[in-house]
């Protein structure tokens, strides 16, 4: 064809926008486009005329045009920053999106993600002023350490120039003849110093108080007393503080994941325990909490409802021997939260499920606490702990390093309900099917050892039937009248005693 992929060009009046003329003025509509030129693509194969339209750098556009091509640009702009969000309402809707994280309970390191806000009773904490002290962090606790001490030091002290003021010792320094309060004690700072020495017990034996004063002996007695005071508790904050087995539980670890598999065909729910210090936790202990939102029967609400999961409460295995790293595991029976919990639920449901291990420390005596918690996600399902634990030369060496590992192993995708269900169910087809074939061969040894194997005939050709055995009790079933009946020749004969 001549004309296939030729070109053609439009002249620019023949797309001109229509004009109308108002007077002597002409008005563009703000709704028309600009004025373009066309270019024809002509193929024989597509069947079909393309055009495509190109900006005519000589057209003159009115203010009307650009305002709604700038509105029509400020539009599309804001279109475009709010897709991204209207695309994530999209994947939330559609169930695009992964599941959104629950918010912790408690966090992995143990720390407990609640705070107390709206409390007006403030005043209780000074009730109980130490544990006040000892619960501040360590910032605030040095601060009120040195703050103490400064202002029981400056309070003395001022009280110490007061009566050196008050008594005429400045004025009569240089006098050999006037017996002050205090010797040597010209100023504040010499006062302040010598309340220091007074109350931590320095003596450097400079600054001396006299006998002419009996103020300031009484003074001396009130803050010699009231100094032990101040040294007493705030040491005793100190070594509280210091000696909180707060950090005891950093060296007790537990399992990144739970799991969910088959031990002695019962599902169970397990996690892994360890101390990575040779000093062991003396009497550990470990309770688990479901902490999951539920509503009761009469439509209350309880947010994070706790319910207690059992590890061997009831048979104290919860009691560990700490030693080596354990698992730790919760069998799913008819007393479990997860009686009826399947793996395609476990993925749509959220929970959380706090752990704590408490023990004493054996060093200190004092009582540990470990924490930590696994979500609904964190959750593996067909999986169990890989073993850790190897026979070395007079030892047991265990290897750390596959302490959160796990191996998926064949377990059944439904909950432990139907698990029971279906046991139940082949117990009962087995037990039917064995009693069947025991009373069958039952029913054939009676048979065969209580059939004589002869006929009887009393002359008129009766033939006796088999003998059944019913309970002691012997007898013989005879049949009479011709025919055949059920399979058996049947024929008149008068009963007889076997």
């Amino acid at each position: 064809m001549a004309l296939e992929n030729s070109v053609f060009t439009l002249s620019p009046e023949s797309l001109s926008p229509p004009v109308v003329e108002k007077g002597k003025v002409q008005v563009e509509e703000a709704s028309e486009v600009m004025v373009s030129t066309g270019v024809f693509h002509v193929s024989e194969e597509l069947g079909h005329v393309v055009t495509t339209d190109t900006a005519h750098p000589s057209a003159n556009r009115s203010w009307k045009s650009k305002l709604a091509e700038r509105q029509a640009n400020a539009a599309s702009d804001e279109y475009v920053k709010k897709l991204p969000r209207v695309m994530e309402k999209e994947r939330g809707r559609f169930g695009w999106a992964k599941r959104r994280k629950r918010q912790r309970y408690v966090e992995k390191n143990g720390r407990c993600n609640v705070s107390h806000g709206n409390m007006r009773e403030t005043y209780r904490y000074l009730t109980d002023i130490f544990t006040t002290l000892v619960d501040l962090n360590w910032r605030c606790s040095l601060f009120v350490f040195v703050m103490a001490y400064a202002i029981t030091w400056l309070f003395f002290g001022a009280i110490w120039y007061l009566i050196a003021y008050l008594r005429g010792d400045l004025d009569h320094l240089e006098d050999e003849t006037w017996t002050p309060c205090v010797n040597n004690v010209n100023g504040f700072i010499s006062a302040f110093l010598f309340s220091i020495e007074t109350e931590t017990t320095i003596g450097y034996g400079y600054r001396v108080i006299t006998d002419q004063c009996p103020v300031g002996t009484m003074l001396l007695l009130l803050q010699a007393i009231l100094g032990s005071m101040v040294n007493a508790f705030m040491v005793g904050c100190m070594f509280v503080k210091i000696s909180q087995p707060n950090k005891r539980a950093e060296t007790l670890v537990f399992s990144k994941n739970a799991v969910i598999s088959l031990r002695d065909d019962k599902l169970c729910l397990m996690f892994r325990v360890g101390d990575l210090r040779s000093s062991h936790i003396v009497g550990a202990n470990m309770r688990a909490k479901l902490i999951k939102s539920k509503q009761t029967q009469e439509g209350e609400f309880i947010p994070l409802d706790q319910t207690d999961i059992s590890v061997g409460f009831e048979t104290g295995d919860d009691r560990l021997f700490l030693v080596s790293p354990l698992v730790i595991s919760h069998e799913i029976d008819h007393h479990s939260p997860f009686w009826d919990m399947s793996q395609g639920q476990l993925e749509k449901d959220d929970f959380e499920m706090v752990v704590i291990l408490e023990g004493m420390v054996e060093a200190t005596g004092m009582t540990c606490q470990a924490r930590s918690s696994y979500l609904a996600d964190e959750v593996q399902w067909g999986h169990r702990f890989s073993p850790m634990m190897s026979l070395a030369e007079g030892f047991f060496d265990i290897d750390y390093g596959a302490f959160h590992q796990t191996l998926e192993v064949d377990t059944p995708s439904c909950s432990a309900h139907e698990l029971s269900l279906a046991a139940a169910r082949l117990e009962a087809h087995l037990y039917w099917s064995i009693s069947s074939k025991l009373d069958e061969e039952k029913w054939e040894g009676s048979s065969l050892t209580n059939q004589s194997g002869k006929q009887l005939d009393n002359g008129k050709g009766g033939v006796v039937g088999p003998t059944f055995i019913v309970g002691e009790i012997t007898r013989i079933q005879e049949q009479s009248g011709p025919g055949e009946l059920n399979g058996c020749v049947t024929t008149d004969q008068s009963e007889s005693e076997a």
